[in-house]
């Protein structure tokens, strides 16, 4: 799918997206619930659409309702309907259930698409065989075997890479029979924890973690109630239509559906638009952003990776470079995001230059800040919308991809016209 998007005057409101990361931790511990949760405004997502089917594979039955879906959950036990579970091209996914499905005796493996099939899963390796379950990973990457049940114990997880291999453990062990006692070196991510925690806490669960998110106490033999909730609006989603109301609002553009539950990493996109001179206001529901010239910043996104390419796309419009830190964490997502950024910006006349830790985006300083260019999304859904909010607020630009937007915000495309995006098909020549 090849769009074109032009330069164009957003206004109006527009609803947050509702968030992946919240709705795939929902269903899995839906799953090891005693009960039949309901959980409202599921994310239509790739990533959720795989996570629901890997809740139904282990055993959770789901009714789909218009507004709502109910989990009933297998409490504390999953019951593997097969021997193979695709996780799509889902990470976190993929981290969320390998733990749970090792709590099952029998063995299962969980399969990967796409490039999450070249994403590194060696913690695993090293932490669940001190919990009681057998793994045999391929080279470190997926497909994932494991042979529960899952019994507790102690480990040393590394948490340097990804904190969803935390979240994983921390959801699954509070159902093996024995306590567990969890230290984690080098977390990164920490919102992330936290969001997994708070989750947890709302389905009973008692989990006892130190200040500085290191270790972690695990009562054994606990089961997960049912709740009854609704999903969080989406801030890595909303974090593409704040930069693109600050860009190209006439005179703002306002995000609703992000008083929220949860915390949630991608929040911090509120900060960096400060920092880059923006002006917000909080509304009833959510968020009006401002038009505003954009001046250089300096951010550190260690903890929130997913900003990258929506402020790498905000840089671009500054008056001089800006620096966005924590640039170790962008090779194993859907692309080498750092690679990716640097060449795709660059056809539209943008430098991206990694130096060491940070990206350093060095805007245009005659003519126009975008050339029209056509960008390719390389299956990275952030990359398309970031290409997205180049053309709205710049000059047109073409992507080429642009269904990969479908992995975290199908009506991407969809939202931003509402509001005033101007979005046409172009002709695959």
């Amino acid at each position: 799918m090849i769009l074109r998007v032009s330069p164009s005057e957003l206004s109006g409101s527009v609803p947050a997206p509702p968030s992946k990361s919240v709705t795939q931790r929902l269903l899995a511990a839906a799953l090891l619930a005693s009960g039949t949760s309901r959980i409202e405004g599921l994310s239509e997502s790739d990533d959720c659409t795989a996570a629901l089917a890997a809740t139904a594979a282990l055993g959770a039955e789901i009714e789909l309702g218009e507004d709502a879906i109910t989990v009933l959950g297998c409490a504390g036990k999953p019951r593997p309907r097969g021997a193979s579970i695709s996780c799509g091209e889902s990470g976190l996914g993929l981290r969320l259930f390998t733990p749970v499905a090792a709590l099952a005796d029998v063995s299962v493996t969980l399969t990967a698409e796409g490039t999450l099939q070249a994403r590194p899963m060696d913690a695993f390796a090293h932490c669940l065989p001190a919990l009681g379950a057998s793994i045999v990973l391929e080279r470190g990457r997926p497909p994932i075997t494991v042979q529960g049940p899952l019994r507790g114990g102690t480990c040393t997880l590394d948490g340097s890479l990804s904190s969803q291999f935390l979240s994983g453990l921390l959801t699954a062990l509070p159902c093996a029979p024995g306590d567990s006692v969890v230290r984690v070196e080098g977390l990164v991510s920490r919102p992330y924890v936290e969001l997994t925690l708070g989750v947890l806490r709302d389905f009973g669960l008692e989990i006892h973690a130190d200040a500085d998110l290191i270790d972690f106490r695990i009562p054994g033999g606990q089961i997960p109630h049912p709740i009854s909730t609704a999903v969080d609006g989406d801030w890595s989603g909303a974090a593409f239509l704040c930069v693109a109301g600050m860009l190209a609002g006439t005179p703002h553009l306002e995000v609703t559906g992000l008083n929220n539950r949860y915390p949630q990493a991608d929040e911090a996109i509120r900060g960096a638009l400060l920092f880059a001179g923006g002006r917000t206001a909080a509304t009833a529901d959510g968020l009006r952003i401002e038009q505003r010239p954009v001046r250089p910043f300096t951010v550190d996104l260690t903890d929130a990776p997913d900003l990258f390419p929506p402020l790498a796309a905000l840089a671009a419009f500054a008056d001089g470079p800006s620096v966005l830190r924590g640039a170790g964490r962008l090779a194993h997502k859907e692309s080498d995001r750092a690679a990716t950024l640097a060449s795709e910006f660059a056809k539209a006349g943008i430098a991206v230059a990694r130096e060491g830790d940070a990206l350093v985006v060095t805007p245009r300083t005659a003519g126009p800040k975008v050339l029209p260019a056509r960008l390719q999304s390389r299956g990275d859904h952030r990359i398309a919308m970031a290409a997205a909010v180049l053309g709205a607020a710049g000059a047109p630009i073409e992507i080429e991809g642009a269904e990969a937007v479908a992995k975290s915000y199908p009506a991407f495309f969809d939202d931003l016209e509402s509001v005033g995006g101007r979005i046409a098909w172009v002709s695959n020549r």
